[in-house]
């Protein structure tokens, strides 16, 4: 996939917190564009814009976790359901129930030490993505699907600080700004393109 320029990723920072504790990064701009669009678009709009983030966040957990002792069902349970929040011309009628299965997983319930290690704290990302996605899929909520976009902006934020001269961010950009456009043609393609390329460089980063 082609990178973008570094003159793109000028999108201010600032820093709040979810519902689960975790702190993660809002690009300002970003989402008050992508509000306006959401808003604009409907229903579909908003399916389609979490499909393509759930999409590129997935192998971030399903990669990571993969081979885990007692994740089989978890793993299952993602890749199914980032797999059918492509069916954008119906709200996913058993997202909730996903939900609640979703915060069972141990990346939304950490123990007293917290996240610590690399790939956990990209796994909790990527799960918390999904548990948007999910969410706003089955209800429309703009604010869900805000949510679920900030949860890849930030893990991708926080990837180009660690790896030298990476550029995830503006490819993360430039790929919800392309599923706010509401065509899906070559999304699909290159949002598993993308999560593949941060998958490796997550790699790249465990220790060995």
């Amino acid at each position: 996939m082609q990178k973008n320029k570094k003159t793109h990723r000028s999108t201010p920072y600032a820093l709040t917190e979810t519902g689960h504790g975790h702190v993660w990064g809002a690009c300002a701009e970003v989402e008050e564009t992508a509000g306006e669009t959401l808003r604009r678009g409907g229903g579909e709009v908003v399916r389609l814009y979490v499909a393509a983030c759930a999409e590129g966040m997935a192998p971030l957990f399903v990669g990571l976790r993969a081979g885990e002792p007692g994740r089989e069902a978890d793993l299952d349970l993602y890749a199914e359901s980032v797999r059918d929040l492509w069916y954008v011309d119906r709200p996913l009628a058993d997202a909730a129930e996903r939900v609640s299965l979703l915060e069972q997983f141990p990346e939304l319930r950490p123990d007293e030490e917290g996240i610590t290690e690399v790939g956990d704290t990209y796994a909790v990302f990527a799960v918390l993505c999904l548990r948007y996605a999910l969410t706003a899929h089955g209800s429309g909520s703009v604010d869900d699907a805000l949510s679920c976009g900030h949860a890849a902006l930030t893990a991708m934020g926080m990837l180009d600080r660690n790896v030298a001269g990476a550029d995830f961010l503006a490819d993360e950009q430039r790929l919800q700004s392309l599923s706010l456009s509401g065509d899906a043609r070559g999304l699909w393609v290159a949002s598993v393109a993308a999560g593949r390329e941060r998958f490796r460089a997550v790699l790249d980063r465990l220790p060995r």
